[in-house]
């Protein structure tokens, strides 16, 4: 059955069908191979979707929408310049910074590219070539998946079960992420000296970075009040996200006065097809699962991968080396609901920290976000600034490698992961 499901899914996936779909027809057709009643399907489907926590998803979207309905983005763009505008590399810079901050808003990598392509590109094109402008673009949007509160981190802790917690993934990108930033802002003052960029914005002044910290306080509250909450217990991260959705509408109408009520409709439609993309796609994915658990894929792979070798940092090695390749051919929630049942298990009978592999599983995924042929990011920024993919392809190569770079820090010393949620008690 198992290859049944395996050779349906990746022909449809190839042939251009929609990955929820492509996932339900795979399932349909292992359990006609297997002779299973089909009504283990809709059962299986319902039980995937019936979450409290994947209720976090859909309120992290609508409150980054709201947030850069709100105006927001202009107080980030602005703080950021403040900051950072006047160095080399200085509008790049702004846009990783500005990514930074809404990454803590928004959760997602896709939702960041929309609202920081549609404001940033335009006058990052004044000083940069299209290519190099979406491509700096793209590296800051992903920055929302690693940096807390993360969709990604929340769909990853529901297939694992009970063996890693939302808050602790939480904090063990906090690190990464900040290595991250730097990393990408590194690369683009190199990058700015080597093609002879000119300096922009403003020079330094306290006195100007004061008043537009003061501004975007009701922007850097915001994470530190919900991610805050969430990994001190106060509230579950679906709690959080709701507290979310109601703190953006109290800054939007109250703080910044430029949310509307006509912007509320937009905003929920938006969210709902996330929302919508995602839980079909767990849904789906939920009878492939169970095939895969009924013929014991997940004790095989184990068996076998202790017979290549029984040192946990081989077994680490391979799967990255996996994942790799899979970020670049199958869309990301698609990896973590088929993947994380399989390989979550075996890491745990190899001892491996769960926070670690858990972390070390998205972020490859993550980075498959910017890579083609599938790289989703990439596709949304191409749409967004109109820019021929072959030149933001060539342009995103340095930073995809500085997200190497940091994926293989963290495999060679786990402690940047670990330390910060070990700290706080997970």
């Amino acid at each position: 059955m198992t290859i049944v499901v395996i050779l349906v899914f990746f022909t449809l996936a190839l042939l251009g069908m929609p990955l929820a779909f492509a996932l339900g027809l795979a399932s349909l057709g292992g359990l006609l191979a297997g002779g299973i009643e089909l009504s283990v399907l809709p059962q299986r489907m319902m039980h995937a979707v019936d979450s409290f926590p994947l209720m976090a998803i859909p309120l992290f979207m609508l409150a980054g929408e709201l947030m850069v309905r709100a105006g927001i983005m202009k107080r980030m763009i602005h703080f950021a310049n403040a900051l950072v505008g006047r160095v080399h590399g200085g509008l790049a810079h702004v846009a990783i910074v500005a990514g930074m901050m809404l990454a803590a808003v928004s959760g997602a990598a896709v939702a960041s590219a929309s609202a920081l392509g549609s404001t940033l590109v335009p006058a990052m094109r004044k000083t940069y070539d299209d290519g190099y402008s979406s491509a700096v673009v793209a590296s800051a949007a992903n920055l929302g998946a690693i940096i807390p509160p993360s969709n990604a981190m929340i769909v990853y802790a529901l297939m694992a079960g009970s063996a890693v917690s939302v808050g602790g993934l939480f904090m063990a990108g906090v690190v990464p992420g900040i290595l991250l930033t730097l990393g990408f802002m590194t690369v683009a003052s190199v990058l700015s000296v080597k093609r002879g960029f000119k300096l922009t914005g403003d020079a330094f002044s306290f006195r100007t970075a004061a008043i537009e910290a003061w501004r975007a306080l009701p922007v850097l509250a915001m994470p530190v009040v919900v991610v805050g909450g969430i990994v001190g217990g106060v509230f579950t991260p679906t709690e959080g996200a709701g507290i979310a959705v109601a703190y953006a509408v109290i800054v939007g109408f109250c703080v910044t006065r430029e949310l509307k009520i006509s912007d509320l409709a937009p905003a929920l439609f938006q969210a709902a097809i996330g929302a919508a993309m995602v839980g079909a796609l767990i849904a789906f994915a939920a009878g492939v699962t169970f095939l895969f658990t009924i013929d014991m894929v997940p004790a095989a792979m184990a068996d076998f991968l202790q017979g290549v070798s029984d040192n946990p940092t081989v077994f680490l090695v391979l799967v990255m080396s996996l994942l790799i390749v899979v970020g670049m051919f199958i869309e990301s929630n698609a990896a973590y609901i088929m993947l994380v049942p399989l390989f979550a298990p075996v890491a745990g009978t190899f001892g491996i920290d769960p926070l670690l592999f858990g972390f070390l599983f998205v972020f490859n995924l993550v980075i498959g976000m910017m890579t083609p042929p599938v790289g989703v990011v990439l596709f949304v920024m191409s749409g967004i600034t109109r820019v021929k993919m072959a030149a933001l392809i060539r342009n995103v190569w340095p930073y995809v490698a500085v997200q190497y770079a940091v994926l293989i820090l963290c495999l060679i010393f786990p402690g940047i992961v670990t330390w910060l949620p070990r700290a706080l008690g997970y």
